[in-house]
């Protein structure tokens, strides 16, 4: 048996993880079945925050098909016959069918499609308007199991038109991919289709190319497209991927709403997992866009459009109490799909697309439906909710704060978020907080699992054409999702202009600010509105590596707009890209390619009233570029940096072709372009990491090589630690072997010096060409101190602290005995000797032991009258106390009275005849003033 559970928000097992719209419109495009054996329930699920109950209608190729009555609380589920949204047949795969399914309501709702079968499962959430658009990058995860075993396994893209006559293209796959119904594909599939109707494009992963090869693959429309996407089923697990598959979907959304930073949370596959089930696919739109995790400040990867990146297990941070997140920064924008795990096998897959982190989260989410419930099961079953929102608001589930063990827990490398996870979550669920907000669930059942993110889509807000090219005719609009809008044109605002759509009057720069909540006003990037179109023909000669091209106006005196340069003909003898940055288009011809080659390509000016474009018809010709080569440097470390080294990168051979020039620079951009050039190339400062040359001919051809930069690091002896000795003692310090050469600050050379004593020394160690300083301490080590003495008759008991233990005893500095106790000790004067572990030269404290006097007589008849400690009267601090036999004190003899006692109480009345106790303390006269302390008794005979 198969157990998946989804996670929603961050956290996904088996089955995908919501990311739900609250809208008034969603769709639902269908899916490839290729696992013929498992017969999937599929229920569509409705709720809504709205007290008021409205109606949604359920629609399947313009008809309706079903209608449900939804309000707060009152969640529905409309069970969904399987023709509507999934097929098994080959003919229903690559052309036109009428599959698919739009829901309206009159008021915003979730809608999520949940797909049920005993040992698979899946959610797709539906974005709303949010998940429509003309742009997509098709997503799936890799199939990892073996040709053999894929063939109950696929990818599948289900892609529904909005509008009537709607144009699609296809393009970017492997040109080896085999789809279902259409095994010898071109290079780019056209199809149109009509309001309702869907396309499935899907290959068994039976065949190499069809494993990973559709992912990242361009899908564009010229009106508005839904677009689902994943495997019927996949496999993507290292390591033994033989065991099982599972249903992996997500609805996809346009590229105009995805961002560049990101938060995952690991879902609930155990720790010990080691198939990386836990983890990511990154599917980048645009070229040199690079990856960061957590806080890092070096790219883990850097991809080109359509080239994906998956990030496994490891990189996720504990943050302690069993949460795991990792941070995801791009430097351009990109999709992200979690992928998920549910136990410690490889069969229990899904994938969630994860929006971007966005201070346009709603404040609420109200409310999730259902949160148990899958389509026809009735059993109990385990919910987890987890919940990212920014860092500092006060959050609430169902009227409820969480507690701190439920979190926040911080994201490494963006303090602006934090997450939580709660569990026993039922029924139906309320989520506030005082900022930006997400949250999802999952749980699971035996062999099945679910779960959900929910959340208004939010986004930095996008400025898109409603209807029209250019004025007149043209439509403005942003999602109608904020509280208030203002247009501008050139920077100023428009009067009355205050609702998410705006017809223009007139070309130039057009932006809108909108607000929403305690979110700072945001206004959207710069749309142009353009009004003409010149066409040019032009001649260059290119070198074969590379041309930068900028492009410039043949009469206009306007200046081109970096983001309007536009290829429409690309090169049939190389390839071209643009920086949406600069402008420049970089040209590559194909590799040994010399002759003629054309590019077309469009751009328009800044002027704000009548913005000029111009198409250009550019023949180029190609001659050769210096032949170079990749080269790696090596450099001791610098000292004071030991990160870091000093390259001489004029060494490095990068070309054997005589007439050329070198010049160097920290990136292949700069080198390319000619900027940032390192002017000091013979003193270069760097850590671990590359540089490169631009090398160039006679014919002002060139091309850029690559240097690694190698720092070699110090190498210490793992041999020599600092020591602890006696401070009358010598040791040795040995660096161990494996160096080449030693000096030591001693002078000598050799691999140890000996006789050493207390002090700081160090050690240069040479490794190759590379010298290490190691420094080393040898300590003096700590003495005992004596801290007090008690004596009981002939018992003399010590107390030592400081120092190490054990401790030594002796009164002869001869014989050493264990125990801190010395009994039949002679009266007198005599020493105590201690040491430690270390046997160092022993401490020692001259003792006095009174003479014992047990009887008085105080009769005045000159014999035993009084108890006499006269003779320690030279100890400082002598004191004698006399205590009954109850414990209370009836007399002090100190300096005031001789340290004599006469058998009275406060030197007044006589005691009775008895038996009496008394202490004597002192403390000798040493540098360390120990403290000693002497009891007894005394018989007290009284006689008149």
């Amino acid at each position: 048996m198969k157990k998946f559970l989804l996670s929603l928000v961050l956290i996904v097992l088996t089955i995908n993880t919501l990311f739900a719209q609250r809208d008034t419109d969603h769709w639902f495009a269908p899916y490839f079945n290729s696992s013929t054996g498992s017969t999937y329930t599929h229920g569509i699920y409705l709720s809504t925050d709205s007290v008021t109950p409205f109606p949604v209608t359920i629609y399947n190729n313009n008809t309706v098909i079903g209608t449900v009555t939804i309000s707060k609380g009152t969640p529905q589920m409309f069970p969904l016959p399987s023709q509507y949204i999934t097929t098994t047949s080959d003919s229903q795969a690559a052309t036109p069918t009428n599959m698919g399914v739009y829901t309206k309501g009159t008021k915003p709702y979730f809608a999520s499609l949940r797909i049920y079968y005993s040992v698979h499962g899946e959610i797709v959430t539906s974005k709303g308007k949010a998940g429509i658009g003309t742009t997509f990058y098709a997503a799936a995860t890799p199939i990892t199991t073996s040709l053999s075993g894929g063939s109950g396994m696929n990818f599948t893209t289900g892609i529904m038109a909005t509008e009537d006559n709607t144009k699609v293209t296809v393009s970017g796959y492997d040109p080896n991919i085999q789809f279902i119904n259409n095994t010898n594909p071109p290079l780019t599939i056209n199809f149109t289709l009509n309001k309702g109707q869907s396309y499935i494009l899907a290959g068994v992963g039976n065949t190499v190319a069809n494993q990973a090869g559709f992912i990242g693959t361009k899908i564009t429309s010229d009106k508005a497209i839904s677009v689902t996407n994943g495997n019927a089923n996949g496999m993507f697990a290292t390591g033994n991927t033989t065991a099982g598959s599972d249903l992996v979907l997500d609805q996809s959304v346009p590229t105009n709403r995805l961002g560049n930073e990101f938060a995952m949370v690991r879902s609930l596959s155990p720790l010990t997992n080691h198939y990386d089930m836990e983890g990511g696919i990154i599917i980048a739109t645009e070229n040199n866009t690079e990856v960061f995790l957590n806080n890092a400040t070096t790219p883990i990867a850097t991809l080109n459009e359509g080239d994906y990146y998956r990030i496994l297990n490891s990189a996720y941070i504990d943050q302690g109490g069993g949460h795991y997140n990792v941070y995801v920064r791009t430097t351009k924008n990109v999709y992200l799909y979690q992928l998920l795990g549910s136990s410690g096998g490889t069969a229990t897959a899904g994938y969630n697309y994860i929006p971007p982190l966005n201070c346009f989260l709603p404040r609420k989410i109200d409310e999730i439906g259902k949160i148990q419930e899958m389509p026809t099961y009735t059993g109990s079953l385990v919910l987890k909710l987890n919940i990212l929102t920014e860092k500092g608001a006060v959050v609430t589930v169902n009227n409820i704060a969480p507690t701190p063990a439920q979190g926040p827990y911080p994201l490494l490398g963006n303090d602006q978020w934090v997450t939580y996870a709660i569990t026993g979550i039922t029924g139906n669920v309320s989520i506030t907080s005082t900022k930006a907000v997400t949250a999802g669930v999952n749980g699971g059942y035996s062999t099945a699992g679910y779960g959900g993110y929910f959340a208004g889509f939010s986004s930095i807000p996008l400025i898109a054409k409603q209807t029209g090219n250019c004025i007149p005719g043209l439509v403005l609009e942003v999602d109608d999702s904020y509280e208030t809008y203002q247009w501008f044109r050139n920077g100023v605002a428009i009067p009355g202009a205050n609702t998410n759509s705006y017809t223009p009057t007139q070309s130039g720069d057009y932006t809108v600010r909108i607000t929403i909540g305690s979110c700072p006003p945001e206004t959207t990037p710069v749309y142009k509105v353009y009004t003409c179109l010149q066409e040019t023909t032009k001649a260059m000669t290119v070198c074969e590596g590379l041309l930068n091209i900028l492009p410039q106006f043949t009469t206009s005196s306007q200046v081109p707009v970096p983001g309007t340069v536009t290829i429409i003909t690309p090169p049939a003898n190389g390839s071209a890209g643009v920086d949406p940055i600069t402008g420049v288009i970089t040209y590559v011809p194909t590799v040994g390619y010399f002759g003629p080659d054309k590019i077309v390509y469009k751009f328009c000016g800044n002027d704000p009233n009548f913005v000029d474009c111009e198409q250009i018809t550019l023949n180029l010709t190609v001659s050769k570029s210096p032949v170079v080569n990749n080269a790696t440097l090596r450099s001791c470390f610098i000292e004071s940096n030991p990160a870091t080294a000093l390259f001489n990168l004029t060494t490095a051979s990068v070309t054997t072709e005589a007439g050329i020039t070198k010049k160097y620079y920290p990136s292949p951009t700069d080198a390319n372009n000619g900027t940032n050039e390192i002017t000091t190339p013979t003193t270069y400062i760097a850590p671990n990491g590359v540089a490169y040359v631009r090398v160039t001919n006679a014919n002002g051809c060139f091309k850029v090589a690559q240097i690694t930069l190698i720092v070699l690091p110090p190498t210490k002896s793992a041999v020599l630690v600092d020591k602890i000795i006696c401070m009358e003692d010598k040791t040795t310090l040995d660096a161990g072997p494996g160096f080449s050469a030693y000096e030591w600050s001693t002078g000598a050379t050799t691999q140890a010096i000996n006789n050493i004593g207390v002090g700081t020394y160090w050690v240069k160690l040479k490794t190759g060409d590379c010298i290490t300083k190691q420094d080393v301490k040898v300590y003096s080590s700590e003495q005992p101190v004596i801290s007090n003495i008690d004596i009981a008759n002939n018992t003399v008991t010590v107390y030592v602290v400081g120092g190490t233990v054990p401790y030594k005893y002796s009164m002869d500095n001869i014989t050493w005995q264990d125990s801190n106790i010395f009994t039949n000790v002679p009266r007198g004067n005599g020493t105590v000797y201690v040491k430690d572990d270390y046997n160092c030269t022993p401490i020692d404290v001259e003792i006095t032991i009174p003479n014992l006097i047990n009887v008085i007589t105080p009769n005045n008849d000159g014999v035993n009258d009084v108890l006499d400690y006269s003779s320690l009267a030279h100890k400082p601090n002598l004191v004698v106390n006399i205590f009954d036999r109850y414990g209370s004190k009836i007399f002090q003899a100190d300096k005031t009275n001789g340290y004599k006692w006469g058998g009275t109480i406060s030197g007044t009345n006589k005691v009775s005849t008895g038996s009496y106790w008394y202490d004597i303390s002192w403390n000798e006269p040493n540098k360390k003033q120990t403290p000693i302390k002497f009891s007894g008794w005394i018989l007290v005979k009284n006689r008149e």
